[in-house]
């Protein structure tokens, strides 16, 4: 389970590659993100995936901490990038972001079937709404 976890983050989301995504995901893969979107299936996380890195190109997942319970695992995270398109509601602000999350994961058959993120939403918006 920690593996599975791991690819998520480090093939699905900071290598961007879809090709693993049959090899992670669930076909009917539930999730909700840290930005607050739910999304059900391969493609509806894909869409998400996508908005993310149209707002921030280099979007980052560091996972600092996974506890790894039978088909289930939780993970703490710190995401991180550059805010450059639309995010939160903001145009792009050039600046440079950082903020904590943590995941819960489900997994049935070898392919992870859920997914529910939080992230710390207050912390990120300060960083991009504040002063020039």
């Amino acid at each position: 389970m920690e593996d599975l976890v791991r690819r998520f983050y480090d093939d699905l989301w900071n290598r961007w590659d879809d090709a693993a995504v049959p090899e992670v995901l669930a076909p009917d893969f539930a999730f909700r993100g840290s930005l607050g979107a739910e999304t059900l299936g391969r493609e509806g996380w894909r869409g998400y995936r996508d908005s993310v890195r149209a707002g921030s190109q280099d979007f980052h997942n560091e996972v600092l901490t996974i506890v790894v319970e039978g088909d289930r695992a939780a993970a703490r995270l710190r995401y991180s990038g550059m805010h450059t398109g639309p995010l939160l509601g903001l145009p792009p602000t050039w600046r440079r972001f950082t903020y904590d999350g943590a995941a819960f994961f489900t997994r049935d058959a070898g392919l992870l079937t859920s997914a529910w993120a939080l992230g710390d939403l207050q912390g990120l918006w300060r960083q991009l709404a504040q002063a020039g």
